[in-house]
């Protein structure tokens, strides 16, 4: 009986992790390097001002509160966004009503200079750690629940091959090199059991971030299908109260040098991260301050203050328990939390997870190349494999090569970035197609060492914010992206040599 139940769940294993393999390797891919987004905007935007000495708060927040009144008096809501070590530019968005004068619109500041920075247009990390939920070309919730039943597939995979493990523990000791379909085994095994613990929190808590739409029959049962009635939901699940309309009569603004002197005595550690100036210049004015010390619970303080008086109506109410659980698997799931060290064990964890989907995907084509190795389903999966485990690298560095060679003043820039990402995704899958597997595999590692090895000699000729400059001036966000690239680079032709020299 035993026997049989373990025999079942590999059966379940090996499907649910070959059907949901290559869109899950492009999640856990895109996912992974969304966890240095701020630093790969950095890199994709070299004529960024270096970070300098820090700005008094109140001296950052007038700056940016006489810049939203030039650019959008008659906006709803104001919004900044405080600098801090990650991000050190002054966030400005504001929102004007429907029907009125001007638009909704951005603009980052320098703190110390107050001048807009000037940057080229360019998806970053940002558009990279999107493409993991988002698929970038789909409809929103078409993607959402692509992305939602791949991670309940990966899920079941996970949780499928611990049970299918006999000898849990002792396999994370067993690597045999040069042992064809055991080594991939092992190697599926070992990257599986070695970041375990994150890859089921990472494919649980995934399914979280988008539970409401998943759910969406059972809010609609109890909020209805109003259109307001997902913000109701979430009021009543966050226990935030919606903010006071419009009176309609003038009001000049409260200075905000009391408040937000206020809310810093108020707030662990003093750390405010951003304010909603709601109905500015109105006599409902009120101005939310929200910060807190990072934290994986993604616990802040919110005080509302009245925009008018500046006196203090409410701060934000203890969580519930369903919410504050829900937050904590949100916030482990982003990591923004994170430190310098526990980001890179975040990173890694993720390449292991990428590996690991690989790995597998791989060992399903090598059990079965002897059977079934020449039928027409066997030989879209190889090379299939070998388009997406080799050939979506080869894009993502691609995508870094187009931020680099674009031209900086051309239309629509940002989208020929990720344009040139996809181009050369569906080439290295044409290439797949159209060359032996073994010749495949191996042309296509030689390519990803090229593109990603290559990158710091293209940023050298191309940006003044090279390794000659950023490792002797410790720039370590800049130097640090030139380096990983120089591994990854190293990395991948080891694995061609490797590959090469193995027996056929």
């Amino acid at each position: 009986m035993k026997g049989a139940f373990r025999q079942s769940m590999g059966w379940v294993h090996i499907w649910a992790g070959l059907v949901a393999g290559w869109v899950s390797f492009f999640i856990f891919l895109t996912g992974t390097a969304g966890y240095f987004d701020t630093e790969i905007d950095r890199w994709m935007q070299p004529e960024r001002p270096l970070p300098q000495a820090a700005v008094p708060m109140e001296a950052a927040v007038a700056m940016g509160l006489r810049r939203l009144m030039a650019e959008a008096p008659n906006a709803e809501r104001w919004f900044m966004g405080l600098p801090g070590h990650r991000a050190p530019e002054l966030t400005l968005i504001w929102r004007t009503p429907s029907g009125a004068d001007g638009a909704s619109g951005r603009v980052d500041l320098d703190p110390v200079t107050g001048e807009p920075v000037r940057r080229r247009a360019t998806g970053g990390g940002q558009l990279l750690y999107q493409m993991h939920y988002d698929l970038h070309y789909l409809p929103a919730r078409t993607a959402n629940w692509i992305v939602g039943v791949c991670t309940m597939l990966m899920l079941v995979a996970i949780v499928t091959g611990v049970i299918v493990h006999k000898r849990f523990f002792r396999d994370f000791f067993t690597f045999r090199s040069g042992a064809g379909q055991r080594a991939w085994l092992d190697a599926h095994n070992v990257l599986g059991v070695l970041a375990l613990p994150f890859h089921l929190m990472i494919a649980y808590s995934g399914l979280i971030f988008f539970a409401y739409l998943y759910m969406a029959p059972v809010i609609a049962a109890s909020y209805g299908v109003q259109p307001d009635a997902r913000d109701t939901y979430f009021n009543e699940l966050s226990g935030r109260d919606r903010i006071v309309a419009r009176a309609g009569n003038p009001a000049t603004l409260a200075p905000l040098g009391p408040v937000l002197r206020r809310a810093e005595n108020a707030i662990e550690n003093g750390a405010l991260l951003f304010i909603n100036l709601y109905n500015p210049g109105d006599a409902n004015a009120r101005i939310v301050v929200t910060g807190g010390a990072p934290t994986p619970t993604l616990a802040r303080t919110s005080m509302e203050f009245d925009g008018v008086t500046g006196d203090l109506l409410r701060t934000s109410a203890q969580r519930s328990a369903p919410f504050a659980a829900y937050q904590t698997l949100l916030g482990l799931h982003e990591g923004l939390f994170a430190g310098p060290v526990l980001r890179w064990l975040y990173f890694l964890s993720g390449l292991m997870g990428t590996a690991m989907i690989g790995a597998g995907l791989v060992l399903w084509t090598a059990k079965r190349r002897a059977r079934i190795g020449d039928t027409f389903g066997f030989r879209l999966v190889e090379r299939l494999n070998i388009g997406t485990i080799m050939g979506l690298p080869v894009a993502v560095a691609a995508y870094f090569w187009a931020n680099r060679l674009i031209p900086v003043g051309i239309e629509g820039r940002a989208a020929w970035e990720a344009h040139a990402m996809f181009i050369v995704w569906a080439a290295m899958l044409l290439h797949a197609f159209v060359r032996p597997a073994r010749r495949g595999w191996v042309e296509q590692m030689w390519i990803a060492a090229g593109t990603f090895g290559l990158l710091p000699v293209l940023n050298a000729l191309t940006t003044d914010r090279h390794l000659g400059v950023t490792l002797p001036a410790a720039m370590w966000e800049l130097a640090g992206f030139d380096l990983t690239m120089l591994v990854m680079g190293a990395a991948f032709a080891f694995t061609a040599w490797m590959a090469g020299r193995a027996p056929a």
